[in-house]
């Protein structure tokens, strides 16, 4: 068996839109989702994250292009003959029917599976989601995060080789949430199946995910673990879509040699590490992109990059305090501090002159 579950090759969707046009929701899409991973695809509206899960589940079809289970093209294959099976955003739990019902309702309509079976793997998909002796209740009693869990022991039961999740938690509120991103991923190493995931929430994708694929325009345009997306970003849209980032505008000063040295506003120059892909030329404009965090607000704080300031606001969230600073030649940076201390006091005033530093290794040099 191949080490991938699922597989996009060159998929590209197209619909006719309202007025008659043609719209591309999926463009040249190539994917591999490993056996047994933990897979999200990650954007926001519109970007084709739902369209291909529709095209794996087979709700949709491809343009151009194949999507293959496990080795396997798909096709023509309609849904219900794939070996998967999906969770929506809307559980769908029948109201009329009871929780153990619900559950079994895949195994009724396949047919020729004895009633005592159907009745032992009912008991043992509400188990498995840690839900046991539910099944004379009703959807009604059940909380949102119940309700979450029987949509999910229903696609389990079945025994899908890979289960398809469309925003499943976006009707939860942000507690409830936050629990079941946890749950939802003990869940999957335990029961070993590829779940492909799809939300527009980047900390939700970060929490969860083997790897995340980021996309946008239909196009997929970074995959990888989640600390490579969020620390080494390959475009300025993956670098601001993942997190809270700061652009700094220059220019190029000279031809680099693994590190840029980049020129921003009032002749102010600061320097980035490059990866090993990244080609730049001499006057080329780009993007130096830091995060808050790693950005250091005080007059003796390392770091080879050192650009003078001063403070507009002050905001304390508890976990850290949250600095607005503009730099000299005009730009604005947030930069975030973590009070470790139980009376931590802030590092400058509002109003205050300051120097904002960061090490080369921090920042990465981006073009649109």
């Amino acid at each position: 068996m191949t080490e991938y579950a699922v597989e996009l090759r060159n998929v590209t969707k197209r619909f006719v839109g309202p007025s008659g046009e043609e719209v591309t929701a999926v463009r040249d899409v190539t994917l591999q989702i490993r056996d047994g991973e933990f897979f999200s695809m990650l954007g926001p509206s519109g970007c084709g994250k739902t369209t291909s899960l529709r095209m794996i589940a087979g709700f949709e079809l491809p343009t151009s292009g194949d999507v293959c289970l496990h080795g396997k093209p798909m096709g023509q294959t309609p849904a219900f003959q794939r070996p998967v099976n999906t969770v929506f955003q809307s559980y769908a739990l029948f109201p009329h029917m009871t929780v153990g019902e619900n559950v079994g309702f895949g195994l009724e309509m396949q047919g020729g599976v004895a009633k005592a079976d159907i009745q032992k793997r009912v008991t043992e998909a509400l188990e498995m989601v840690r839900l046991p002796k539910m099944e004379k209740r009703r959807p009604k009693q059940l909380s949102g995060g119940q309700q979450q869990r029987i949509a999910l022991a229903r696609a389990l039961i079945n025994r899908p080789e890979v289960l398809l999740l469309d925003e499943p938690l976006g009707a939860l509120d942000l507690k409830l949430r936050k629990e079941m991103q946890l749950e939802l991923k003990t869940l999957q190493r335990e029961v070993g199946i590829t779940f492909v995931y799809v939300t527009h929430d980047q900390e939700e994708a970060l929490t969860m995910s083997d790897r995340i694929a980021v996309m946008s325009g239909g196009v997929a345009l970074q995959v990888g673990v989640p600390g490579e997306i969020y620390e080494r970003p390959n475009c300025k849209f993956v670098a601001d879509f993942i997190g809270e980032t700061n652009f700094l505008e220059g220019t190029v000063c000279r031809p680099p040699n693994g590190t840029a040295e980049i020129e921003l506003a009032q002749g102010v120059r600061v320097y980035a590490d490059l990866s090993a892909d990244q080609t730049l030329s001499t006057g080329q404009r780009v993007f130096v992109a830091v995060r808050p965090e790693k950005l250091l607000l005080s007059e003796g704080a390392p770091g080879a990059n050192r650009i003078s300031g001063q403070v507009e606001e002050v905001v304390y969230i508890g976990t850290d305090t949250q600095y607005g600073v503009r730099l000299a030649g005009g730009q604005k940076v947030r930069v975030r501090a973590q009070n470790h201390d139980p009376f931590s006091r802030p590092a400058a005033a509002s109003g205050a002159p300051v120097t904002v530093a960061f090490m080369p290794q921090a920042a990465r040099v981006l073009v649109d």
